[in-house]
């Protein structure tokens, strides 16, 4: 098999492959297809930015980030029947590729233009946005159907590029866009949600605290702790100190 099939983004609406996308721009290099895996998890302002880059996108002739997801339980689901956490918590990234990985390899295997190419002997090229600053994600990766590739690393943009990219296309930045439960949130993170999403924050701790009854919390130091150390007043999420 050779390359020469479609070129397909994995987007994952964070500030790489945000970057990633208005590097192409800038280039005319259009993709034939954007995909966005939602895990169903995710807060009101990512899916509130990738309307905003839909836009964008649209100016410049490329097409629509198109959204897809898992059929069955979304990962917040998944946890609250099995009473634990996402398995990041344990050390595995199961919940990547469950979520994520999975529907976009079904919905490459649904896609005409990636079916007509694997006819043909071609792959996929797959376009994935690690940066030149963490050269040690970009691991080379082809098999029957897909080849990886890293534009930010070829280009030699690491995140401070990143960056000045988007803000140089007139874009906001982009807010992190992890699950709102995900156990690897930093403690600033977790006091931003507290503050700017108490619904989901207090979901959060539920999660938590169902996790640790049942004595699957894993690895995770409880956020009511985290919490404690930064003066909010759990669960609500209310916090009335000054900034970090």
């Amino acid at each position: 098999m050779k390359s020469g099939g479609p070129i397909v983004v994995s987007y994952g609406a964070g500030t790489n492959s945000t970057a990633l996308l208005v590097g192409l721009v800038n280039r005319s290099e259009r993709p034939d297809l954007i995909l966005f895996s939602d895990t169903g998890g995710k807060r009101p302002d990512t899916y509130a930015y990738i309307h905003t880059l839909n836009t964008y996108l649209a100016i410049n002739g490329f097409p629509q980030i198109e959204t897809i997801c898992l059929a069955g339980p979304t990962i917040e689901e998944d946890c609250a029947k099995k009473g634990t956490m996402p398995s990041v918590a344990f050390g595995f990234k199961t919940c990547s590729h469950r979520w994520k990985i999975e529907p976009q390899e079904k919905r490459l295997n649904s896609f005409p233009q990636a079916r007509a190419a694997w006819r043909r002997g071609e792959l996929v090229t797959k376009l994935i946005g690690f940066d030149a600053g963490e050269p040690q994600r970009a691991k080379p990766f082809k098999d029957e159907k897909c080849v990886n590739r890293y534009p930010l690393i070829e280009w030699g943009w690491d995140r401070d590029d990143c960056i000045e990219a988007i803000r140089k296309a007139g874009l906001p930045l982009p807010g992190k866009s992890s699950c709102f439960f995900c156990p690897n949130m930093k403690a600033f993170e977790i006091k931003a949600l507290s503050i700017e999403n108490p619904d989901l924050y207090a979901r959060a701790l539920e999660m938590q605290d169902t996790a640790i009854a049942n004595k699957k919390i894993g690895r995770v130091k409880h956020w009511k702790q985290i919490g404690d150390q930064l003066g909010l007043d759990m669960p609500c999420g209310c916090y009335d100190g000054g900034e970090e």
